[in-house]
């Protein structure tokens, strides 16, 4: 059984930083894209982050570049996302994301697998 599960989420303030990682079981994932959306009340589903499969190739939202850094560790199946200076824009549930076929990292659709998501909460 595929899973993908986040950890890391918390609340903190404005100015501060948490880091998520995302465990991912089930198969081996060192062939997959794998990225971070983000949704907050009421809006859709949004592109954060994304790294290929090997490492060399990442993406980042606009509102998140020089803030955010995605990484990850194939040997342990499992990506991280560092966010710095987080403002309460950035207030919202987190999911991880992975897929084999992702040519075009910030395209939600076209990831395959999807984590339940956790709770990121930036108060000013």
């Amino acid at each position: 059984q595929v899973q993908l599960v986040e950890s890391g989420g918390g609340s903190v303030q404005a100015g501060g930083s948490l880091r998520l990682s995302c465990a991912a079981s089930g198969r081996t994932f060192s062939s997959d894209a794998m990225g971070w959306f983000r949704q907050a009340p009421g809006k859709e589903r949004e592109f954060v982050a994304a790294i290929n499969w090997s490492g060399s190739g990442t993406a980042y939202a606009d509102s998140v570049k020089g803030r955010f850094t995605i990484s990850r560790d194939n040997a342990k199946n499992t990506v991280y996302l560092q966010m710095n200076s987080l403002k309460p824009e950035d207030t919202a549930v987190y999911y991880c994301a992975a897929g084999p076929r992702v040519h075009r990292l910030w395209v939600r659709n076209l990831y395959d697998y999807w984590g339940q998501g956790t709770q990121v909460t930036v108060s000013s």
